[in-house]
Formats: C-alpha cells, sequence, structure tokens
C-alpha cells in the first residue's frame, strides 16, 4: 500500500476475493454518511461483495439521501426498534447479512446483535484508541479535545465492536501529525481523508481473511 503524503500507515493490505463467495455487508450511520458513501463506491464494481443495506436511528441523516443516490436500500429505525424488538435483527436475517460495518454510528449495539455477529461487528472511531474514546466522544468533540490536549499527532483506530463504547479488538490504526496551527476543523479534514483512504481497504481485508 503506497503511503499517503503527511500520513503514516500502519498496516499493509493483500487483497484477493476473486475465489470467495459473496459477502453481503449492512452499514449503519447517524449522520451525513461519507464514509458510508465511500465504502459503497469501492465496493460498487467487486463482485464478491454487495453493500445491501443502509441503517440510520435519524430521520434526518443525510446518509439517507447518499443511499437513494447509491440506489440501496435504506432502513430508519427507532431506539425501540433496536434495543426492545428484533426488527432490526429480522431486516439484517432478510438481507443476509454476513458484516455490519459501523461509519458514525452513534448508539450502543445492543447484544443480540452482537452474538448473531461475533466479530463481524466493525466501527471507526477518529482518534487514537484507547485515547479520546467513549461515550460522547465522536466527531468535533473528538477533534476539539485532541486539540486542546496539544498531542502531535492523532488518528483513525478501526477496531470490532463489543458491549462498551469503543472498547472492541483494535484492527487498524493510522496515524497523522498535527500542526501547531490546526484548529478542530484542520484536523478533522486530515482525520476524514484517513478514513476514506483506509477504511474501505480495511474491510476489504477482513472479508479476505475470513
Amino acid at each position: 500500500m503506497k503511503l499517503i503524503p503527511r500520513f503514516s500507515v500502519l498496516l499493509s493490505c493483500k487483497i484477493n476475493l476473486s475465489a470467495q463467495a459473496m459477502k453481503n455487508i449492512a452499514i449503519f450511520a447517524s449522520g451525513s454518511g461519507t464514509n458510508a458513501e465511500r465504502i459503497s463506491q469501492y465496493f460498487k464494481d467487486k463482485s464478491q461483495v454487495s453493500i445491501k443495506l443502509i441503517l440510520t436511528n435519524n430521520t434526518k441523516a443525510g446518509v439517507l439521501d447518499r443511499a437513494a443516490k447509491l440506489g440501496i436500500p435504506s432502513l430508519v429505525f427507532s431506539r425501540s426498534d433496536f434495543y426492545e424488538s428484533e426488527a432490526v435483527m429480522n431486516r439484517l436475517q432478510a438481507e443476509k447479512i454476513d458484516w455490519i460495518i459501523l461509519a458514525g454510528f452513534l448508539w450502543l449495539v445492543p447484544s443480540n446483535l452482537l452474538r448473531a455477529y461475533p466479530n463481524r461487528v466493525v466501527n471507526i472511531h477518529p482518534a487514537l484508541l484507547p485515547n479520546y474514546g467513549g461515550k460522547g466522544m465522536y466527531g468535533m468533540r473528538v477533534h476539539e479535545a485532541v486539540v486542546a490536549s496539544g498531542d502531535k499527532e492523532s488518528g483513525i483506530t478501526i477496531h470490532y465492536v463489543n458491549e462498551n463504547y469503543d472498547e472492541g479488538q483494535v484492527i487498524f490504526q493510522a496515524k497523522v501529525g498535527i500542526d501547531a496551527s490546526d484548529q478542530p476543523q484542520d484536523l478533522a479534514a486530515k482525520i476524514h481523508e484517513l478514513e476514506y483512504a483506509n477504511f474501505p481497504v480495511v474491510i476489504e481485508k477482513l472479508l479476505n481473511e475470513e
């Protein structure tokens, strides 16, 4: 893998899905859905991977418009759908979903989904865990905390999901330097570039290794 200018990438991925069976992916997102869109575009022409469904807990999420433009079915669910019924699980099973990808999804994943998809629920976090993780640490809140701390670098963490926020086993991390003049929005732009460049590739590597 080529290094992105100014970024230090900590994992090299060799990809070969040609001999494997079709893998169906569901993406969960709560916001604009830029990562969901990048992932969907990355796998668009790959015959062994299908983005079957995009799900959100937010009726106003921008990811719904992105899903429509991409021609991918979407599902909006409520808190009770997610935590008090099998509505979401039933839809995932109907679509024969193999992997769940969290791309800016803000709710804790319930235990019934984790049991149904052991080591097949993957999240991306916009910092170098275990730092700057946990409940309430997402989006610009993370970047504001990192810049305020005076840290010289930040990055992304891709990890398996467990019963606690941001505590699952780390799969991949990539770093980026923080300039003295960087504001939270500057750091956010750098982190987005890391996410877009690495998240789809790491997902593909996980599918390839299965």
